[in-house]
């Protein structure tokens, strides 16, 4: 499957994905082939994200919306403010201010969708911080691994993410990186790894078992979001 031909058929959206980050808002829609993107930071409301989607993507048709949160989502829902961006997230009604159908998830659950091929895999995205999830026989559970404690009192966002990676420096940080890989498929008993994020392509080796993400595997993943809702449909 790719992310042109993910979505198909008389009754199929049209999809607009929206991954949504703490350096870049990155965003495709159904069809087209380049991602644009626009800057995002401290300054990013949610009102703002919407507005400057909005003319990010003009000129492209889609009538459905994929969001890709950095952060914990229940029930469609953010349940806290992201760590990288404005304030104003949680409640926020992205629906109306799309004015079309709106699924949201967690980023990192969002690339994970994008990357699984079957099995157990552990989704491990290496960014600003720690993005994480499991897809264990198509089944979806996003996690929240980033702020579990590692060692000497810090978790293992702070050795992994981009803080970690600025103290330890390049190569100690690989080294770690290998460690948690290692520690967490272990835990996990997953059947493979995949790392993804912006800071994945720091690694000059990998452990047994992990592979790379694709930088179109969140699109991917907002694309596959929209057409489980229709098989779930048609199941029902």
């Amino acid at each position: 499957m790719t992310a042109k031909s993910a979505i198909t058929g008389p009754e199929a959206h049209k999809v607009l994905v929206v991954d949504v980050g703490g350096t870049h808002v990155k965003i495709l829609a159904t069809g087209e082939k380049e991602p644009r993107k626009i800057d995002s930071g401290a300054t990013m409301t949610a009102p703002l994200m919407v507005q400057a989607v909005k003319k990010l993507a003009q000129g492209w048709s889609y009538d459905a919306i994929a969001i890709g949160y950095p952060g914990p989502v229940v029930h469609g829902r953010p349940l806290h403010e992201p760590a990288n961006l404005g304030i104003g997230w949680v409640g926020f009604d992205f629906r109306k201010a799309f004015g079309l159908p709106v699924r949201l998830i967690n980023d990192a659950a969002m690339q994970a969708l994008g990357s699984y091929k079957g099995g157990r895999m552990l989704f491990l995205g290496l960014g600003t911080g720690l993005g994480s999830a499991m897809i264990v026989d198509g089944h979806l559970e996003p996690m929240e691994l980033a702020h579990l404690p590692y060692k000497k009192g810090r978790t293992y966002e702070d050795y992994v993410g981009l803080r970690g990676l600025e103290r330890l420096g390049k190569k100690k940080w690989r080294a770690i990186v290998m460690d948690v890989v290692e520690r967490l498929k272990d835990a996990l008993e997953a059947d493979y790894v995949v790392l993804g994020g912006g800071n994945a392509k720091q690694m000059d080796k990998l452990p047994k078992d992990t592979r790379l993400g694709a930088n179109e595997n969140a699109f991917l993943g907002g694309f596959r979001l929209w057409e489980q809702q229709r098989e779930h449909k048609r199941d029902g």
